[in-house]
């Protein structure tokens, strides 16, 4: 058993071994939350690329014009006390909201921001494809669901992504992308 694993070794190459390493960092940078303003590009198109690589679509590239896009958006919503309402421009887009957790200190209670990260997001959106038929392009969903930001996320004809996020002042989140 020993020798086996040693030839094992042997045999792998040392760029693997890097590849490995870059991509086990890479995931660990993208299961923390990012800054209260900023989306992390890089890991927010991982993740999109991932659930897209499933279905052989195309890989998207990160738009800096439309993650400004995003930005405004996310502002305007913010203003409103991030409500869940779609700019209906042009061009597709998905919505996450999360609520403030309640923390308690000192006998106080306080709102927080939740810890949700690119990966929590994107997760939530990609659930949508347990509802979705790819064979039939149809959508089974339950009622009050839908497959909308499934598909949004691995339309094949979709060549970029641009996402930003807003933290309102109750602490609940707003993410666009």
């Amino acid at each position: 058993m020993q020798q086996q694993q040693t030839i094992t070794r042997r045999r792998r190459s040392p760029s693997a071994a890097i590849s490995a390493s870059l991509l086990l960092l890479f995931c660990l940078v993208c299961a923390r939350p990012s800054s209260a303003k900023d989306v992390d590009a890089m890991c927010m198109v991982q993740e999109h690329n991932a659930l897209r690589a499933e279905i052989g679509a195309p890989e998207l590239r990160w738009s800096k014009a439309l993650a400004r896009q995003a930005a405004t958006w996310a502002a305007t919503l913010k203003k409103s006390g991030c409500a869940m309402r779609h700019s209906r421009g042009r061009l597709g887009e998905n919505l996450y909201w999360a609520s403030a957790r309640m923390t308690t200190a000192k006998n106080k209670t306080r709102r927080a921001p939740q810890a949700i990260t690119e990966k929590d997001v994107a997760a939530a959106w990609a659930s949508e494809k347990a509802w979705y038929s790819r064979a039939t392009n149809s959508c089974n969903a339950p009622p009050g669901k839908s497959c909308g930001h499934y598909t949004q996320m691995v339309w094949a004809k979709t060549k970029e992504i641009g996402c930003a996020k807003a933290v309102c002042d109750d602490n609940s989140q707003i993410w666009v992308c």
